[in-house]
């Protein structure tokens, strides 16, 4: 039962550190289908060669690509008033954080197209979606690193995808410790899961959509 205390600046990296990796892995792409859906873009999209969600990433990714200078801007000033905390990661750990970075923003964005393929169900998937924040903000490591938890709720949040979504890049990029092994495999694991689950999903829901004629 390991009690882990975080010193104030390494507190202070992290949560600069948990900013940047929301800034390249939020994702809304049930609220863009739920639109469409309801506006009827999506029969179009069906008798495209090319899955629909795949439009739907590339927009993230050129968004994502906008965000880079305030995020650099918003560092900047970051660090005039924290001079204390300010450290340069090595090449390898920056490497390894932006590819795990990557990889969060690939679950949150399978997560999400999960409960965007609802919309062929219902037409309030975004509700889904916003239950879905729930856990999410408060288990990946968003408003509190993961490691100042206490153990016996660790214990199980490590088996979720949540802390691989926030904690595990933002521990890695701020070189607090963290089992860089364990947090790329964890996240592989849940993408190859969601991923299949999505086929799935979109298979059932598209074969329904097709059959109501539209």
């Amino acid at each position: 039962n390991e009690s882990i205390n975080i010193s104030n600046v390494s507190l202070s990296r992290y949560f600069l550190c948990a900013f940047f990796v929301r800034q390249f892995s939020v994702v809304w792409v049930v609220f863009s289908f739920e639109e469409d859906s309801l506006m009827g873009k999506v029969s179009p999209y069906l008798i495209q060669p090319l899955n629909p969600f795949f439009r739907y990433f590339a927009q993230h990714i050129a968004e994502q690509i906008t965000r880079f200078p305030f995020a650099l801007i918003i560092a900047f000033f970051f660090f005039i008033f924290n001079p204390e905390s300010i450290w340069i990661p090595s090449f390898g750990i920056l490497f390894l954080s932006v590819i795990s970075t990557f990889l969060s923003f690939l679950i949150q964005f399978l997560m999400q197209s999960i409960v965007a393929c609802l919309c062929f169900w219902t037409e309030k998937a975004s509700s889904i979606e916003r239950l879905l924040f729930i856990p999410t903000l408060f288990l990946s490591g968003l408003l509190a690193p993961v490691a100042s938890f206490p153990v016996y709720v660790k214990s199980w949040i490590y088996l979720t995808p949540f802390p691989y979504l926030i904690d595990f890049p933002a521990n890695l990029l701020s070189g607090n410790k963290t089992s860089v092994l364990g947090g790329f495999s964890m996240q592989i694991l849940w993408i190859v899961l969601f991923f299949q689950l999505f086929r799935k999903i979109w298979s059932a829901g598209t074969k329904k959509y097709t059959a109501m004629g539209s």
